[in-house]
């Protein structure tokens, strides 16, 4: 099954996504891909639509974020994106407030996980913004910090407003909150393509166990079970997970039960959700720092109890 390509773009309002996202939508023009847009705007007005071609299938999430309020909605649409489009390549322009864990997390749904394959998250910053953080609220300096620290592609855009002293401290500033991505200083958005072409594949699914490594940086990981496992060992899995797993959610069917649970992860919390049919038993992983590898044995080890 060929699957389709997933690239978000972070980065706080006003800093470029836009802009961007234009010169991306160009470049797979000329490759003759097929792509689709997702958007999601705060208010209830989309501003950016019109950036986009009208033979691109675009979906407008507005009046929400993704990773909290519209959630439900964005399944819903990007699934039938892949149903109906089946395009090449989506990209996700997520709102300036997203956090990034949070995007993942929207994104990745349990029904066509392993439909999709995460290139990369690539996040710009508004150079002078980022000098003058402290000017912002807390809340917005930590959000920065976020969007940075989960990059593995940061656009360091309107350096033509900073002096060359400046451009050097907003490089080393960035690098010092993360050293694994490749970071492109610019103005206008302008990225050499090819070099976001080049993003490592972070999808991980039990069918490429001989590439599944520790992960340096945010990653996901897509186990699907091919039988029922036992609650208690499962359990048991669960509290001896590293804390740098963030998200875990998906379906699992236990001996005891006729149908599978839908499971949910978060801050280390375990929710189970009874179901009445049903469910693809994937699961779906976040984490940073973790050793794939040594997970998928362990769900393995589930599966064989």
């Amino acid at each position: 099954m060929i699957k389709t390509e997933i690239y978000i773009l972070a980065g706080f309002l006003g800093s470029g996504k836009t802009t961007l996202l234009k010169q991306l939508l160009t470049d797979e023009k000329k490759q003759g891909r097929k792509v689709a847009v997702m958007m999601n705007e705060l208010g209830k007005v989309s501003i950016d639509s019109d950036a986009v071609d009208e033979d691109v299938p675009l979906k407008e999430l507005l009046d929400g974020c993704i990773c909290c309020t519209i959630q439900d909605k964005l399944e819903a649409q990007l699934q039938g994106l892949l149903v109906m489009e089946k395009p090449d390549v989506i990209y996700i322009e997520a709102t300036g407030a997203a956090h990034p864990v949070e995007v993942l997390d929207a994104v990745l749904s349990p029904l066509f996980a392993d439909r999709m394959i995460v290139k990369g998250i690539l996040s710009i910053v508004d150079g002078k913004r980022w000098l003058d953080r402290k000017l912002l609220s807390p809340q917005v300096q930590q959000l920065l910090i976020e969007q940075i620290r989960h990059a593995d592609l940061i656009v360091l855009n309107k350096i033509d407003e900073l002096t060359e002293g400046e451009q050097a401290r907003l490089t080393m500033e960035i690098q010092a909150i993360n050293a694994h991505a490749f970071s492109i200083l610019t103005s206008y958005a302008k990225v050499p393509i090819q070099q976001i072409r080049k993003l490592s594949l972070s999808a991980k699914t039990d069918q490429v166990r001989s590439h599944v490594g520790i992960d340096l940086k945010l990653s996901t990981f897509v186990y699907q079970f091919k039988h029922p496992i036992d609650q208690t060992d499962f359990e048991s899995f669960l509290r001896n997970l590293p804390d740098t797993i963030y998200r875990i959610k998906g379906y699992v069917k236990f001996h005891s039960s006729r149908y599978p649970d839908l499971f949910q992860f978060s801050y280390g919390m375990p929710l189970f959700m009874k179901e009445n049919m049903n469910m693809p038993l994937n699961m779906v992983f976040i984490g940073e720092n973790i050793d794939w590898n040594h997970v998928d044995a362990q769900l393995s080890a589930l599966e064989n109890h």
